[in-house]
């Protein structure tokens, strides 16, 4: 994927790492795990909302919307719609055929360039192949806000926006889980079940992080300070949990055992080790790990 290599497992030096694996990293991916972090577009606000308050600067005008929308809600949320937002940051975990951890990487960091980072994640994808891309709310959200980039800056993606053929192998059907498989849809039944805790209590059920000390809520106003690779380092560990529940979805589908989910899961702990030298984001993930045990029936699932 044609991307700024600065936080890439590639781009290192991993002699922890045996040679065997090493050689792995430059393998062909056939899943991109991903997550996306976006900013609102306050101009676009401004424009749409509150064309009658042409005095209002674009953050003034994001703040009116969110207040807006918290007195709809009876303060339940404040949240802009999708459409308003723009990528800010995208972070890949490239995984293998056999769900082998390859790399982790960012997009177009340190500049974080919106029309950088979705021409870069479009033109990634087709030239890996296309390989699955997997998501956690991803249906929801992060592939909208990058198609949705898509329009606005004129990309080209006729094998990501091709309706021709049968519907049910369109890549952008939501029951067309080669394309995209959204965990958050298999988990819960294709919305038969609200997830409450979302991927923070997911992640933590498997042995991953969750959720440390840089939550969602918080990216707007750290975009608006400045502290844009804070933002970057949150949505790496972020893709981080959603690659350890892909692996425990693949147990649950049959296709591997807890043996090989335990090894991958080491796999993924040594590479993550390497990039953590240059991260205090990965280094605090992996004080959070847990091994990804599988409970045997006299284990008290209760204990503390």
């Amino acid at each position: 994927m044609d991307m700024i290599p600065s936080t890439s497992l590639t781009s290192t030096l991993p002699a922890a790492l045996p040679s065997s694996t090493i050689s792995r990293m430059t393998d062909k991916p056939a899943f991109l795990v991903l997550d996306l972090e976006s900013v609102v577009d306050g101009r676009l606000v401004q424009q749409v909302r509150f064309a009658d308050r042409p005095q209002l600067s674009p953050a003034e005008a994001v703040a009116a919307y969110r207040t807006q929308i918290s007195e709809q809600t009876g303060g339940k949320s404040d949240f802009v719609p999708g459409t308003f937002h723009l990528p800010v940051s995208v972070a890949i975990a490239k995984v293998s055929a056999d769900f082998e951890l390859l790399d982790l990487t960012t997009i177009d960091r340190p500049k974080f360039r919106p029309q950088v980072i979705a021409r870069k994640f479009w033109k990634g994808w087709v030239a890996h192949g296309q390989p699955t891309l997997v998501t956690f709310n991803g249906r929801g959200f992060d592939l909208p806000v990058l198609e949705l980039a898509a329009l606005r800056f004129g990309i080209s993606v006729p094998q990501w926006f091709n309706a021709s053929g049968s519907q049910y192998q369109q890549p952008r059907n939501r029951f067309n889980t080669t394309a995209h498989l959204d965990l958050q849809d298999l988990f819960s039944n294709q919305g038969a079940m609200q997830l409450n805790g979302g991927l923070n209590l997911m992640a933590r059920l498997v042995g991953g992080a969750g959720k440390m000390h840089t939550q969602g809520d918080m990216v707007q106003e750290l975009w608006e300070r400045g502290e844009r690779e804070r933002i970057d380092d949150y949505c790496q560990t972020d893709v981080l949990d959603t690659y350890l529940l892909f692996l425990r979805s693949r147990v649950m589908l049959g296709l591997i055992g807890a043996d090989r989910e335990r090894q991958l899961y080491d796999l993924a702990r040594a590479k993550v080790e390497v990039l953590s030298t240059h991260s205090l984001a990965l280094q605090e993930y992996l004080r959070h790990m847990r091994p990804a045990a599988v409970p045997s029936d006299d284990d008290d699932v209760f204990a503390v």
